[in-house]
């Protein structure tokens, strides 16, 4: 029977779903696509930015905040609050706080309570009038609330309420998902412009430069390197020695030959001095 009030109550909610999934559906994730679409390249973006600026420049100024600026005022300031407040604070609740709870522990016990059940065995009848008065006061104003406030709110709710919640929670739970269909297509779109751009960039930058630098400015240097800077490295070492032997020649003729330094007595033994190992 639970089954088959089941498969009797589906076909009831799932009915007029289905018509209002038709006629809102397809219109709505159109429009939420051309409406994320551009969110999400411009968001694509700003977290390729900001996952550069997090690691390339946030996180090195952090961790030299934290180690040269937060740490040390953190510590100054937990002492300096240990010192002011927290101590006091002891000191405070250990001298006065407890021997106050104490007393008015004993207070309570010893002259509140005797004087609070000698008011209540004095005041019971009083009470239970009041009491059946309150009853009465209340079940009237429970019965006029019924009538004015309830009854109204459960007719506004079952029909008017109802009904409009559950089309609004159908054109929300379609526009839920055309914004999650629509992040997604988004996502594959931004991939694939990015992709297409690399291509671009790669073909007409990455590779010409590439094939520049091998096919032209290779051989080029190379040229260049055979037949002008080695040879005139050649020529400036010769230039080079020419110039300083035509230097030392010049020095010669003006003041002769260098006079070749003197020997330096270096007080060693002479050999008929000196000692071996066997004397």
């Amino acid at each position: 029977m639970d089954m088959q009030k089941q498969s009797q109550w589906r076909p009831q909610t799932q009915q007029p779903e289905g018509c209002l999934v038709v006629a809102i559906r397809i219109p709505v994730r159109i429009s939420v696509f051309l409406v994320v679409l551009p969110v999400r390249l411009l968001w694509d973006a700003c977290t390729a930015a900001a996952r550069f600026l997090r690691q390339y420049v946030l996180a090195p100024v952090a961790r030299f905040l934290w180690r040269s600026v937060l740490a040390p005022t953190g510590h100054a300031t937990g002492w300096i609050l240990y010192r002011l407040l927290v101590l006091p604070l002891i000191w405070l609740y250990r001298h006065l706080l407890t021997p106050l709870g104490h007393a008015l522990l004993w207070l309570h016990a010893r002259v509140l309570t005797p004087i609070g059940r000698a008011l209540l065995w004095l005041l019971t009848p009083v009470a239970t009038g009041v009491a059946w008065l309150l009853d009465q006061l209340a079940t009237a104003l429970a019965w006029i609330a019924r009538v004015l406030l309830v009854l109204p709110a459960l007719a506004l709710w079952r029909w008017i309420l109802t009904p409009a919640g559950r089309v609004l929670g159908i054109a929300l739970r379609e526009i839920g998902d055309a914004l999650g269909h629509a992040w997604r297509a988004a996502g594959y779109v931004a991939r694939a412009a990015g992709r297409v751009l690399a291509t671009l960039f790669r073909w007409i930058f990455q590779e010409p430069a590439r094939w520049v630098y091998r096919t032209v400015l290779t051989p080029v240097g190379h040229v260049v390197r055979d037949l002008v800077l080695r040879p005139a490295a050649q020529a400036a070492r010769a230039v080079g020695r020419a110039v300083g032997q035509a230097r030392a020649d010049l020095r010669r003729a003006l003041f002769g030959e260098p006079v070749p330094p003197a020997a330096v007595h270096r007080r060693e033994p002479v050999a008929r001095d000196t000692r071996t190992l066997d004397g």
